[in-house]
This record gives structure tokens, sequence and C-alpha cells, in this order.
């Protein structure tokens, strides 16, 4: 295809050099891969077709266009005017109607705007009754569409002034330039507002339409000027400004659910900042409470959690043993109990608020990261992790366990359980090798750090079964754990699909499965709404255990994306 006249006689057109592009460059591309690559950019035909729009326009502007009239809406009103007194055939009916039409009126309308070249908004004409001797005083006018006018006010409370308190982010009064924080504010639409409440000054800006007139005296403080934030944080609560009582603006508040991710706009104030949702189109910010601001209250209104130590188990499903902990049936008969003793420390002193994220994508070469799979006794947990692990040998793993009771005649050392000395063990200890440990019937057992380390080693994922104030302690960079939470369905559910099944309560490789009892539902349900209560702002996916293979197939779909898809992870784990 030939190229557009750029209207330079010898110019070369940029479509035309374009196209010649890859065939010049192709004695300096080293690989046949490289050629494919600029052979499908340059030949792209949306590429192709904003050449030659780019062309177009550029040839009309240099030959300087001039409409033939400005007044075509006008001219067009004249016409139907003149029609109508004519005698009414067939086409001059078909013409009147094609006038009318909304939508030929409105391009009428723009090509006059267009030829006028008159593209500001009409606003009525400035006020007569302005005191000259009040040169300090400014008039603005912003014309308001649907859109809040996105600054918040505030009485001073020594003078009694009715003061701009801050500009939202990216709002209608931002994007002005023309208002800022400090200013006071003396009339809305010519009412004067020195005796009025915030309240009622919002209700008259909240029912006005079009250009609104404020009067104001601008502030003396110079503010400087920020830039749009690039800070993102993962919302570890959920939080609705209507329900808020020390929000200075319900309208001008940023509602968020536990998981959300938002950009932080301004953190100029101290207790409230400026936010808005990551990706949303809309640029306008809105307020959230600030982390400093959000902690202290949230620690005074929540009791301090009572940390419950970590008890030992070896509950056994299909093979597979599930973390340190007993059973509510075996708590009567073992009164010797172990904890890790890094987790006491933290727990009553976590307040979730925010956590600041990054997006992290798992490259080729990198180590897998850590899978860290939690849920209460009995939800199906093993048997999940135990159709994972049939599903792909090769690609999944799991950690073996350490402990200090003799070796059986059928056992391998390193295969059932890692076998250590009582006093190794207890040095292990010391020295915080261990993610959890217990002891029973005067035997240790326990998950080492290195048994976690030695599954990743192997270019496999670690499915790690712990309990869930542990897992706090593996969120670092080398682990940069995926959290997933197994949750039991309703109770009516559990019964229902339950009903056959067996758990596995005894200790050790002895014993035999016992059915479910209503206890059992009872204690399952109960020990899940803790969990998630005191730990679900750890936990990156839920899954409820309703239908076994359907939650096998969630899991294995979120498995892939983990591997495939880009993720927010804490900002420490990628800049530690």
């Amino acid at each position: 295809m030939p190229a557009l006249s750029t209207g330079s006689g010898n110019d070369t057109g940029l479509y035309e050099l374009l196209v010649a592009l890859p065939a010049q460059l192709q004695p300096h591309v080293d690989s046949q891969e490289d050629l494919t690559f600029l052979w499908d950019v340059f030949g792209e035909k949306s590429l192709h077709s904003l050449v030659k729009i780019h062309e177009k326009l550029h040839y009309y502007e240099k030959q300087n266009p001039v409409p033939i009239l400005q007044g075509a809406a006008a001219l067009a009103d004249d016409l139907a005017e003149e029609l109508q007194n004519k005698p009414l055939n067939s086409e001059i009916r078909e013409l009147l109607k094609l006038l009318s039409k909304p939508n030929v009126k409105a391009l009428l309308s723009v090509h006059d705007t267009v030829a006028q070249k008159n593209y500001d908004p009409v606003l009525p004409p400035m006020p007569d009754d302005i005191d000259d001797e009040e040169d300090s005083v400014k008039i603005i006018r912003l014309v308001k569409n649907r859109e809040p006018l996105g600054a918040t006010i505030k009485k001073d409370e020594q003078t009694g002034a009715i003061v701009v308190a801050r500009i939202m982010r990216g709002g209608a009064a931002d994007r002005s330039g023309l208002i800022h924080v400090g200013d006071e504010l003396r009339e809305v639409n010519g009412i004067p507002v020195e005796d009025k409440r915030p309240e009622e000054i919002i209700q008259i800006l909240a029912q006005s339409q079009g250009a609104i007139t404020f009067k104001i005296i601008p502030s003396i403080k110079e503010e400087t000027p920020s830039k749009e934030g690039k800070m993102f944080i993962k919302a570890l609560f959920d939080y609705d400004p209507n329900e808020d009582k020390a929000i200075p603006c319900k309208e001008a508040g940023l509602s968020f659910k536990k998981g959300d991710i938002l950009q932080i706009m301004s953190q100029d104030d101290a207790t409230w900042w400026q936010a808005k949702h990551e990706g949303d189109a809309n640029p306008r910010a809105g307020l959230i409470p600030s982390k400093h601001f959000q902690e202290r209250r949230l620690a005074l209104r929540r009791p301090e959690i009572l940390v419950q130590p970590l008890k030992v188990s070896s509950r056994k499903s299909s093979g597979f043993r599930r973390s340190f902990r007993l059973s509510r049936k075996d708590k009567k008969t073992n009164k010797s109990m172990y904890e890790c003793k890094r987790s006491d420390q933290y727990d009553t002193a976590d307040v979730p608020t925010y956590e600041e994220v990054t997006p992290y994508r798992r490259q080729t070469n990198e180590k897998y990261r850590l899978v860290v799979l939690v849920g209460p006794v009995g939800v199906g947990l093993n048997e999940l992790k135990r159709k994972l692990l049939m599903s792909d040998t090769q690609h999944y793993g799991v950690t073996v366990p350490h402990t200090t009771r003799p070796r059986r005649s059928q056992e391998s050392d390193g295969v059932e359980y890692i076998f250590i000395s009582k006093h190794l063990f207890e040095t292990d200890v010391q020295n915080n090798k261990f993610i959890e440990y217990g002891e029973y019937k005067n035997n240790y057992y326990g998950t080492s750090i290195d048994s976690v380390r030695s599954v990743l080693a192997k270019n496999k994922v670690c499915l790690l079964d712990v309990q869930p104030h542990t897992v706090k302690h593996l969120r670092t960079l080398e682990f940069k754990p995926f959290v997933i939470f197994i949750k039991p369905p309703s109770i009516e559910r559990l019964r229902e699909t339950r009903k056959n099944a067996k758990i596995i309560s005894s200790r050790d490789d002895q014993g035999a499965a016992k059915p479910f009892t209503e206890d059992d539902f009872q204690e399952m349900i109960k020990s899940a709404q803790i969990m998630e209560s005191q730990y679900g702002h750890l936990f990156d996916k839920t899954i409820v255990n309703d239908d076994l293979a359907v939650a096998f197939n969630e899991l294995k779909t979120t498995f892939d994306k983990l591997e495939t898809d880009t993720h927010w992870v804490p900002v420490s784990w990628l800049h530690s």
C-alpha cells in the first residue's frame, strides 16, 4: 500500500518508513528469533492504522483548514423552520425527522464548538458585589458534575473560621489547583458560611449543581507539591467509613475489605491517609484511618488474646502426620505440654491493620514458594495433601519430622522420622531450629526448618501443615510462604458429608480410627472460627472443604496460578 503523502513532496512518509524498517534492520540482527519479533512488531495492523491516522492529521494540520461556517446548529434550526412552511412531501418529512434527532443535533453542536475553538464550560457572570478593599479574597468557580468536590472542611477551634482541612488527591478540587489546605471559606454560591456548621455547608455543596462559586481567603502557608503515591498496602481488616464515628467526613471515606490492595496517595495527615483501590481508573482518593491510628484504637478496643500453648499430637490420616497438637480427647491424658518458644512474644502484640506490599512473580530459576496449610483437626486437610502428592510426586513434597523415640523395626531413618537423641533435640530447640515441637510420652516430636529447606532444595513445592500462630515465623524472604486456610462447611453439611467418615485421634501409629461425633463437629467449627478471627489476616486463600473433589480442584488451580501469576507480597520479602 502506498504511503500517505505528508504534503511536502519529497518527504518520505512515516508509514512508508515503518514498512521498510524490518528489511533495513535485517543485516544488523543476529538471530532469526529477533528478526521475527521485529517483523511482528512493525507489521502489526493496529500500529499501521495509528501511523496512517497520524499522517492524515499531520497533513490536514499543515493545510491549516478553516471551517466553512461556525453555526451549523443554528443553520439547521433555520432550515427546519423554513421547511415547516413548505408543502410537506415525503422527502421534506424525512429531512425534518433527521434534523430533529438528538444525535444529529449533538453532532452539529460539537462541530460548532470545534469550529469556534471554544472548549471551556459556560460559567455564570462574576458577582458585582465584590468588596474592592478585600484584595486578599479569591473568587473561585468550579464546575461540579456528579462526583464530590474532593475536599473536607473544619471549624478552626481558635478563630471559629471554616477552613479547608484537606484536599483529596485526584478529586475535582485537586485537579483545579485553585483550592488549598488552610484556605478560609467565606461564601458558597453567595451564601455566607461564617455562622454555619461544617455539616450544613456540606449539605449546600451536595445540593448544588453546575458551577459553584466560592469566596475564599487564601492560606498564607504554601503547600509543598507532592507526587502521586507509589506505596501499596494490603488491608488486613474490613472498613466501612459509614460505621466510623471518628472519620471527619463519611462521604470522603474509602471502604475496603480484608485482602484488598490499596494505593496510598497521601500520608500528610498522621491520622487519615488518602488512598484508592489499586487498579481503579477513578483518580479520586478517599480517606482511610492511618496505620498508627488504627493500631491504637484497635489495641484499646481488643481484649488481650491469651496464647494457647502449642500441644503435641501425631494425628494421622492416610499415612500423613498432622502438626504436633492434642485433640480435645487427648487433653485429659497429657499434662506435659511444650510450645514454640518464639511464638508467645508476638501474639498478644499483633494488631492487624495494613502491610506494605509489592508485586512479585516467581522466576523460573527461583525455588518454589513454601505452601503452608492451616485448618482445624478433622477438616480433611491431610486428604487434600495426600491427593496433591499423588497427583505429582516429583513436584510436591512434605517434610520428615524429627523424634527422640526409638526407631521401630519396620521404620527407616529419614523416611518416617529423623531419629535423634534427646540431648541433640533439646540443643536444636535452644538454637531455634524447630518450627513446631512438643512432647508425648517422654519423647519429643518436631518439624525443623532444615526439613523445609531440604524439600525446597529438591526443586519441589513443600507442603507444610502447621498451627496458625506459627505462620508468622515462616513469613520470610527465604520461604515467601503462601498460606491456605482449609475451612469446614456448615455443621449441617458436616453431619451430612462426614456421616460415614472416620478420624484417627490416637497416638503415634497406634489405635483405631473412630467415627466423627457431634462433639467433633462442634469443636471443628469452633476451632475454625478462632483461627479465622485471630489469624485470618495471615491467610492468602481460604478453601471450604465441602466436597473433597471440588476442594482439591480449587487447591490445584490455586497452586498453578501461584507458580505463574503475579501476586502481592510483603515489601520486606524482596528488599531485605
